[in-house]
């Protein structure tokens, strides 16, 4: 099939089109780039949500922070595009080409990856195709990382090599594909559907891998070392002195009696998942060191002057909480959502103050818009692929900090680079 290639200029027109069309204005049409040539072309920070790509040849296209919800890209070809940061939520990709793309830190909620065929206009010709992220030889993966691929299906997918870190998968369907080589370090894949995959040197280290089918797979054949399973990791809930509920009545009663009544709560090492919603409670001074609690949420809670050494709280909601001198010292907060979170020093008397710490902590594609992180210390944080956006960071220390990836405005960036190496 020959395809139609046109140029960045024509490209920018139909965006604009496309974008009257998508705010029913006058003069706008849908963008129908089916079985075009696009290769190389910017489409870059705008919205193609709803547009048919079909069959487009889309080699090494500047994607980044693109919205192509809902858009149908069957059989495209997306070899070493830039993906970066974009929005691909439940567009069909079945039988795409992504070989060397770069996904890192997309939101691929629900998106149809499996196997397609394509078909010649006369419909004389039919075309067999399966999704693929790599070479069989294992060049030229694509990279996933970061990547939210929840309820996404894959099925027969040929994904050997490819990168899928930290990525979150739950409720993913990878029936029959081929994950040889795969890097899931990371991952959570809470309720996916891994049967009949090829998993072979697969890297499944730190990995949440609760309620996951894994019929005909031999998850053996993969790495699990650290993962999180239906297995505690040490005492739950039940072995609690009390209702949870209780629990924190009586440190609600400890913090407001300065020690004299209640008991103050202790869970150091203790697994919490599948406890109650913490939103709006005020855990401060508790002491979790070593606890599991990924997922859990604590919205609105005030946590404050509160341990937290050690403690996995990947996935976990922190929306606008109050934190302010408690000690994260590696803590792992990997995709956890800390949007106007309040981590500035807490001052406990006149001139007197409690800063936070958060030394050696695993950030790593959390979010942090809009918090105040005056004055925190992320000496040897790992922030890669973290988003600073609208946050302050006054006096913050990152000393040896890991920072590729980082989404941060030009200011930050230079303020945290001249701070690394002082």
């Amino acid at each position: 099939m020959k395809l139609v290639r046109i140029d960045q200029t024509t490209l920018n027109e139909i965006i604009q089109k496309h974008t009257m069309f998508r705010v029913a204005r006058m003069g706008g049409a849908r963008a129908i780039l089916s079985h075009h040539d696009l290769t190389g072309l910017n489409f870059s920070g705008h919205d193609l949500s709803h547009a048919d790509l079909t069959g487009a040849l889309l080699c090494q296209c500047n994607m980044e922070d693109t919205r192509l919800d809902y858009t149908t890209l069957f059989s495209a070809d997306l070899r070493l595009a830039n993906l970066h940061n974009s929005s691909l939520v439940r567009a069909d990709l079945r039988g795409v080409c992504l070989r060397g793309a770069l996904l890192v830190n997309a939101d691929m909620t629900g998106v149809d990856l499996r196997e397609g065929t394509m078909s010649e206009p006369d419909g004389k010709l039919m075309i067999p195709g399966m999704t693929e992220l790599s070479f069989s030889g294992g060049s030229g993966v694509a990279d996933l990382s970061g990547a939210n691929l929840s309820s996404a299906k894959l099925s027969g997918a040929v994904a050997n090599n490819c990168d899928f870190s930290d990525a979150t998968m739950r409720g993913c369907r990878f029936v029959r594909a081929n994950l040889q080589g795969v890097n899931m370090s990371g991952v959570n894949l809470t309720d996916a559907d891994l049967s009949m995959c090829d998993v072979k040197g697969a890297n499944l280290r730190d990995a949440i891998l609760i309620n996951v089918t894994t019929t005909a797979t031999k998850l053996t054949e993969a790495c699990t070392e650290g993962a999180l399973t239906e297995t505690p990791t040490g005492p739950t809930i039940k072995d609690l002195s009390g209702p949870l509920a209780d629990l924190l009545r009586q440190h609600l009663m400890w913090l407001g009696s300065d020690g004299k009544n209640g008991a103050r709560l202790q869970v150091n090492g203790f697994d919490l998942r599948g406890a109650t919603s913490f939103a709006h409670s005020c855990l401060s001074m508790m002491q979790a060191q070593g606890a599991v609690m990924v997922g859990l949420d604590f919205s609105d809670t005030q946590i404050q002057v509160a341990d937290l050494r050690d403690t996995d709280l990947r996935h976990a909601n922190f929306t606008s909480a109050d934190m302010r001198g408690s000690d994260f010292h590696n803590a792992n907060l990997c995709n956890a959502n800390m949007q106007g979170i309040k981590l500035q020093p807490l001052e406990i008397s006149s001139g007197r103050t409690v800063p936070t710490n958060m030394t050696s902590c695993k950030l790593r594609y959390s979010n942090l818009y809009g918090a105040n992180l005056r004055e925190v210390n992320f000496s040897k944080a790992d922030l890669r692929n973290a988003s600073l956006l609208g946050s302050d960071i006054t006096g913050a220390c990152f000393k040896s900090a890991q920072i590729s990836g980082l989404r941060a405005t030009q200011s930050q960036y230079d303020y945290i680079r001249q701070n690394m190496e002082s």
